[in-house]
Parts: structure tokens; C-alpha cells; sequence
């Protein structure tokens, strides 16, 4: 919405000394949010109203040339005479007699650009005549701007500023979905008017005066769909009759292109009060017109030139038709065979209440977004149709010739207006400050609303008006109250924290983990919650994988993901493959989310209502009713770079599977929590390079390199590696217990055992560090061989082990002890022996 500053004076005279600043912020108090504000680039020095006198065309040049004698007034002719000054002029869409805007030498446009007296096509250009688009004031520059014919004699060589809106500026507004009324400027001064607490007379406050004749015989088929249809017939008009200047300016001003008298006084009038209208050339109807839902296999050609498919049925199209069919798209846009043409004297005045859902429907159905489907799917004042469509039909015979011979209105399903009941203390419940009955009253009323009376405890009965069907609670009454008063007179009290609260230990883990990730490389992301079949496919997640068995969503924000995941990888796969494609070379990502595991035969809760709350037996259905959701934690790593970033030190490094293990080490150890990895086959992951990482047995994720299948079904590097742990399974923290630091020195053995080739070295290490006591403090995998100095079917593995005490210096005989108890441990779990 733009809101013209010298068309709102005409509603609302400003307060003196009103600045447009001034405005805006006034605006924004109120709820309204202002965009920005478009002021009119300033013209310096002369310029004035001229009089083309003469036009005389020159011939023999490339393109056609004017040379014009115009009368620019006394005193600002040549050398400050009266006469009239010569222009060159290269438009061609004015005629002798025609009112311009002329700059005179001296005067400086919008642009810097100077005009001077100049020889230019043998003759002598002393000013210029100029266009809207030179003046500033629009985008037009197919001609000169042309002003009415009629402008009187004495205004002929005075400043053209004022009348031209060079002083004027422009507000454009964002307005809400439940505000339609303020797409006016009729509503936009009733808020500035209470905000002002200044007097406010209705624009569309008229009497109406009887007709002897119907505008035209109307019948509502669907009363409920249009409640109220008013028309008013118009003959004899002009069709060769101008829009008068300040008409088109204002409509420029709002936006909107002028196109002939008799649309652009309908623009005029939406704009104005807010209430869409459309004009038929009335000697094309045939019949009466009838006011319907489109039935099937009904077309109809619009003003655009698209023929369009009208869905029929209870919900479908609503139209206006007359017996040769539809004959316009109800609220929306009108037919081509009724449109208004260069030949029009009779036109037809259309003024309507129609459904606001019904109009939203068929606006999305045909895309076919409109200024006036705009305003009647946010609903339109069902007050003021006949008042619009009579202003309309006046200026049409003002600026156009002819007269009114006829009006009707014919009525629908009627309006019941709501009252509502509003104890006086709930607006200070609500907004935290106190107001009093009679800054209630005041408020309300000045939006329009009828307060009578008070009914029990104080409260008062409150009717809205016809223009603000968004009224229809308490607390719709109290943001009217609290915004007209001022939001910022509602004082900010910061809460009290209560003593005793905090981050949990689990949620102060959680940071804990994230930040050593960050601290070791990965960059942590944050994905949309939401997967479809395609992405759990590519994964290659089986028809039987479990985590396909997720939570559908009834009304889904992406129709191809529906459903709420029940993994992070496809989401981190995504996010890779959005960088991968733009560019990036090198990946190591993480997410910390939650994942949504659907409840085996959860209970059916109902829909509760709004208007009160849920009871306890509600609430606990429901509860049982939502799927499990714990945090997860998934890591990626893809790229030649991803472990080791190549350099002047020397070439980089991918991550292997083993570094995708060490990662879920690493969060172990941050949780506190030492973590068992066993050799496992899971979907994503190669079946030979995954391991399933457990606290004790219990398994709480997976880590490993991608199966090479699915890293190029994905289109990810090469040996791209993954884990995904679930952080719920880990075990709850405990403090922390500082470590016990023996001053005595250490003695480090080598120790090479030879087991069976299918002996996970993580088994070896367990059986190693259990038999060798509390003497053993450290147990470390440095070398696997496998080859011809081992049997066949079996390799060595070689540990490095540290041998401590807390209270003595050990000697050689107590080391090799811890030695020779931890091998026979192993040898008897294992079947390991010592490598000769």
C-alpha cells in the first residue's frame, strides 16, 4: 500500500507542522509497518504552467521534430517579457491548446540536469517542455505530461510544483493479512486520526440519493458468496474524456498506471475507501445479471487475454454471468467481452461483498493475484459498496459527460454483527499496564466499535465495526486498546531468573561435545528436519530398515518430505551436497539434533479447542501420543583434504574410517564415558570398514566409511566417511574425579601376540588391559603384521604398554609380571601367543 501524504491531507487534515517523519512514525506505533518512504527528487528555479500556442512540424531531419510557441505566462517570456517563449519538443501526444509543465532556462531537474537557452535544428529552444518521468514525479516517458485543457487563464505561468505533487511524498506500507481495512487511505487516517485523537469524518459517510430506475436486474444464486451486489448505470459519457491530472497523479502516486476515465475512477475509488470496483461497457450485457458458482465445462476469456478453465462445484469459481455465460471472475478480474473499450458511453458500475475464502481460492487456482483480489480475500467494509460505487458514478459524470440513470442493491445473506464481552481488567492481564474504563471506551470507539453498556463484573458489551471483521475475541479488543495507546507505553520489566536453574548436565555436555568438535576442524550445520522417500533410497536404507518407519506429517512445507527424519545423515548428505556443488573441495561436518522414532500403536488424541485449556487427560494422550525424540549427533567427513589440509607443509589428508572411529572416541571421552568399538555391518557404511560403537554392549551408533554404491548414488568424494551416535545413550554425566598422578617412573614393554586374522584388535586390547591389573596404565595398538613370518590365517599385533604404581618405584621382575598375567588373560579369552 502507498499512502500519498496530499491524498491523506484531503481526508484527515494533518495536524500544523506535520512531518512526514512524523507520519511514519505514528504509523509504525500503531502496527503498521512502513517499507520506506519516496520523496518526490527536488526541482530548482523556474517552473510554470505553459499554453502551447503553435506547433509547427520540421521537416527533412531523421526523426520527427516539433518547434512550439508556448505561452508560459507575464513576465517569464523572453528577457521577462509576456511573450511567449520558443521550444524544441520531439513528443508528439499533445495538440495546440493543451496545458504543459514547462522548465525555463535556469531551472534544474531531478538528475542535475541544467536547462538553458540552446540553437539546436536551426532554431532556438529557450526552455523545455517536460515529461513525468523528467519532472520526477513517475516512470512514463512515452510523451510529455499533458494537464487539463480547462486550466484557467491566470494559473498560466505559475509555479507548477504544487500542482504537479513535486512537494508531495509517498509511505509505502506493508499491511498484514488481517488488517485489509487499512489498504485504503480511508483506513490508514482512522488510525492516524485515533492515534492523533483528532476528529475524523468517514469519506464514505454519504447519503445516497433515490433512483427512479435499477442500476440492473441482479439475482444471487449463492447469497452466502456474495452478500451484497450494488450497481449504478451511467450513460452518455464521453469515451474520448481524459482522467483529469490530480486523478491520474494520485493513482501514480499509488502505483497504478492510468488507462481511461472510467477504470481509473474505479482504481480511484479502491484506493480511496478500499472497496474494489469494476466497470462493464453496458451495451455488451445481454440480460440480467446473475451472481453464481461457474458449473463444469464453463471458460472464460479475462482482461489479460487468457481463456480460463472455471472449476465448478460448491468450492469452485464464483462468477458473474448474464445469459451468454460468465461474463467476469468474481473479486478477481472481468471478462474480455465486457470490458470497457474506445467506444464506451454506457457503463455499468459494479460494487460487491464477496467471501473473502472463496476469492482466495480461485486467486491461487488461476494465479491470478489482483489489487482488488488483494482487498477481498482480507474482506472488504459490507457497508460501503453503494457508497463507493455512487462516488464513482458522480466523478465519472463530472470529468465525463453524461448522467446517472439508474441504482440498485441488492442484498445476500445478511451480516450479524458480534458483540463481545470484555471485562475491564483483561486489557491490563494482557498487556501489563493498567488502563481505565474510560481510555477503553475511547479507544474502542475510535476504532469504530460500539460499546454498550456494561455487563456483569464490570465488563463491557463491545460490537466492531463492519470494516474489522478480524474483531472477534477479547484480546482482539485489548490490541487495539494497547496499540492506539502506544506499545511504548507499555514499560519493559526484564524477568528474575529463579534462583537454582541453569543448564542441565546433560545440555552442558551436549556444548561440551559440539565444542570439541568445532575445536578439532568440523563445522557444525543445522538442517530441516524433514526427509522423503528419495533421500532415505539413496541411502539405500532397505524396505525392513527401521528407520524408514517415521512420522508423516498432515501438512508438510515440502510435498516431496513429508515425513520427520529418523537419521541425520540425510540431511548432512544434503547439506554436503549443496556445498560440493558450490565449489568446496574439503568437508568435515557436524549436527547435534533430534530425530523423531514414531511409538509402536501410539493412542489417537483428539483435536483439542483453543478456548480453553486442554484438560490433564488431554494432555497426557497427546503426550503419549508424540513419537521419542533423542539427540543425535552425525559427523561427515568427504574431501582429499578433509583430515589434513594440503599446504607449504605438504599434501593433505582424507579421512579414513579410522578417523570417523576416533571421532566417536573423542566424544566419549568428552562425555566421560569410554566407548567399545566392534566390527558391525550397517546401511550407509562399507560392510568392512564400519564399526558399531557401544557403551558396554548396548550399541548407540555407527561409524565408518560410506559403501562405495551409495557415496556415488550421492555424487560425494570418493572414501567419504560418517557417524551418527545417539547422545541419549550415553550414560548420564557424572563429576568429574581428578586423576591420580603417581610421582613414580614408568616402565614401557612391547608386547607382539600372533591371534586368528578374524580377532578384532579392540578384544585383544580389552583382554590385555584386564589381565594385567591396576599396575597396567595404558594399553597401545602400534603395528598389525600380517605375512609369511606368521602362520597362515593369522596376523601380529603389537602393543605398547605403560606399567606404573602409585606408591613405588617398580622394579623389572614386577613389570614383566603385569606382562605375563596380562598375555595369559588374552591367550585363555583369545587363544593369543607371544610372537617368537
Amino acid at each position: 500500500m502507498r499512502l500519498s501524504l496530499a491524498w491523506l491531507a484531503d481526508v484527515l487534515p494533518l495536524p500544523a507542522g506535520t512531518t512526514v517523519d512524523q507520519v511514519a512514525d505514528t504509523l509504525v506505533q500503531v502496527g503498521q509497518e512502513v517499507e520506506a518512504v519516496h520523496t518526490v527528487p527536488p526541482t530548482t528555479g523556474p517552473l510554470v504552467l505553459g499554453r502551447v500556442l503553435t506547433i509547427e512540424e520540421l521537416t527533412g531531419l531523421k526523426k520527427p521534430i516539433r518547434f512550439c510557441t508556448v505561452d508560459v505566462g507575464p513576465g517569464n517570456g523572453p528577457d521577462g517579457s509576456d511573450e511567449p517563449r520558443g521550444i524544441i519538443c520531439g513528443a508528439r501526444n499533445f495538440v495546440e491548446g493543451d496545458t504543459v509543465v514547462v522548465a525555463l532556462p535556469g531551472a534544474v531537474l531531478p538528475g542535475d540536469f541544467a536547462i538553458a537557452t540552446r540553437k539546436t535544428y536551426g532554431r532556438i529552444s529557450d526552455g523545455m517542455i517536460c515529461s513525468v518521468r523528467e519532472l520526477g514525479i513517475g516512470t512514463e516517458h512515452d510523451g510529455i505530461l499533458v494537464l487539463d485543457r480547462d486550466t484557467p487563464a491566470d494559473q498560466i505561468g505559475t509555479d507548477a510544483r504544487p500542482l504537479i505533487g513535486a512537494e508531495d511524498t509517498v509511505i509505502e506500507l506493508a499491511i498484514t493479512p488481517d488488517r485489509g481495512y487499512a489498504l485504503s487511505v480511508r483506513g490508514l487516517a482512522r488510525d492516524l486520526a485515533a492515534a492523533w485523537d483528532v476528529p475524523f469524518t468517514d469519506p464514505a459517510a454519504r447519503v445516497l440519493p433515490d433512483r427512479a430506475q435499477p442500476g440492473w436486474p441482479v439475482t444471487l444464486a449463492d447469497p452466502v458468496g456474495c452478500r451484497r451486489f450494488a450497481t449504478v448505470r451511467v450513460a452518455g459519457v464521453d469515451p474520448t474524456a481524459p482522467s483529469p491530472f490530480w486523478l491520474r497523479r494520485r493513482l501514480a502516486a499509488a502505483g497504478i498506471r492510468s488507462i481511461s476515465l472510467a477504470v481509473d475512477v474505479t482504481n480511484y475509488v479502491m484506493v480511496h475507501l478500499g472497496q474494489p470496483l469494476h466497470a462493464f461497457d453496458a451495451d455488451t450485457l445481454s440480460g440480467a445479471i446473475e451472481v453464481r458458482r461457474a458449473v463444469a465445462g464453463e471458460t472464460l476469456t479475462t482482461l489479460d487475454g487468457a481463456t480460463r478453465k472455471l472449476a465448478a462445484g460448491p468450492d469452485g469459481d464464483l462468477v458473474v454471468a448474464d445469459e451468454s455465460g460468465p461474463i467476469s471472475l468474481a473479486g478477481i478480474m472481468g471478462g474480455a467481452s465486457t470490458e470497457i473499450g474506445d467506444g464506451t458511453e454506457n457503463v455499468l458500475l459494479e460494487g460487491a461483498t464477496w467471501d473473502p475464502p472463496t476469492i482466495a481460492r480461485s486467486l491461487r487456482r488461476h494465479r491470478l493475484p489482483s489489487e482488488a483480489s488483494r482487498r477481498f480475500e482480507r474482506a472488504v467494509d459490507p457497508a460501503i459498496p453503494a457508497a463507493a460505487t455512487e462516488l464513482a458514478a458522480d466523478l465519472l459524470v463530472t470529468y465525463g459527460g453524461g448522467e446517472i440513470v439508474g441504482r440498485s442493491d441488492v442484498q445476500g445473506e445478511p451480516f450479524t454483527p458480534v458483540t463481545i464481552t470484555l471485562p475491564l481488567s483483561e486489557p491490563e492481564r494482557l498487556a501489563g499496564r493498567p488502563y481505565d474504563r474510560a481510555t477503553v471506551v475511547r479507544r474502542l470507539e475510535q476504532v469504530g466499535a460500539t460499546v454498550s453498556g456494561s455487563g456483569q463484573d464490570g465488563a463491557v458489551l463491545v460490537t466492531p465495526p463492519s470494516w474489522r471483521p478480524d474483531l472477534t475475541r477479547p484480546a482482539d479488543l485489548v490490541e487495539e486498546v494497547a496499540r492506539l495507546e502506544g506499545y511504548d507505553t507499555i514499560t519493559s520489566v526484564l524477568p528474575v531468573a529463579p534462583a537454582g536453574t541453569g543448564l542441565t548436565p546433560t545440555q552442558r555436555r551436549t556444548r561440551a561435545i559440539a565444542a570439541d568438535l568445532a575445536s578439532a576442524g568440523l563445522i557444525e550445520v543445522l538442517s530441516f528436519p524433514f526427509v522423503g522417500v528419495a533421500e532415505l533410497d539413496a541411502l539405500g536404507f532397505g524396505g525392513d530398515d527401521v528407520r524408514r518407519r517415521a512420522v508423516t506429517l498432515a501438512n508438510p512445507l515440502d510435498a516431496e518430505k513429508p515425513q520427520l527424519r529418523t537419521s541425520l545423515l540425510p540431511g548432512l548428505v544434503e547439506t554436503a551436497q549443496r556445498n560440493l556443488s558450490r565449489g568446496a573441495r574439503d568437508l568435515a561436518l557436524y549436527e547435534i539434533g533430534s530425530v523423531f522414532l514414531p511409538k509402536a500403536n501410539p493412542p489417537t488424541p483428539g483435536k483439542p479447542t483453543v478456548d480453553a485449556r486442554p484438560s490433564d487427560a488431554e494432555l497426557a494422550v497427546l503426550d503419549a501420543a508424540l513419537p521419542q525424540q533423542p539427540l543425535h549427533l552425525a559427523a561427515l567427513l568427504a574431501g582429499p583434504g578433509s583430515q589434513e589440509r594440503p599446504g607449504w607443509w605438504g599434501a593433505g589428508r582424507p579421512a579414513g574410517w579410522a578417523d570417523a572411529i576416533e571421532l566417536a572416541r573423542r566424544v566419549g571421552r568428552v562425555a566421560g564415558v569410554s566407548l567399545r568399538v566392534v566390527p558391525a555391518e550397517q546401511t550407509p557404511w562399507h560392510p568392512g570398514r564400519c564399526a558399531s560403537i557401544r557403551v558396554g554392549d548396548w550399541p548407540i551408533g555407527f561409524a565408518g566409511e560410506l559403501a562405495p554404491s551409495v557415496v556415488e548414488r550421492l555424487g560425494l568424494p570418493p572414501r567419504t566417511v560418517a557417524l551418527e551416535v545417539n547422545l541419549d545413550g550415553l550414560p548420564d554425566p557424572v563429576p568429574a574425579v581428578a586423576p591420580r598422578i603417581s610421582p613414580y617412573p614408568a616402565v614401557n614393554l612391547d608386547l607382539a601376540v600372533v591371534v586368528p586374522v578374524g580377532t578384532a584388535a579392540a578384544d585383544v586390547q580389552d583382554a590385555l588391559r584386564g589381565g594385567g591389573g591396576e599396575l597396567l596404565e595404558s594399553v597401545r595398538l602400534f603395528d598389525v603384521y600380517t605375512g609369511d613370518r606368521v602362520p597362515a590365517g593369522t596376523k601380529s599385533l603389537a602393543f605398547a604398554l605403560q606399567v606404573r604404581a602409585a606408591d613405588r618405584t617398580l622394579t623389572a621382575a614386577d613389570a614383566t609380571a603385569v606382562r605375563d598375567a596380562a598375555l595369559a588373560v588374552a591367550g585363555e579369552r583369545l587363544g593369543a601367543r607371544l610372537r617368537d
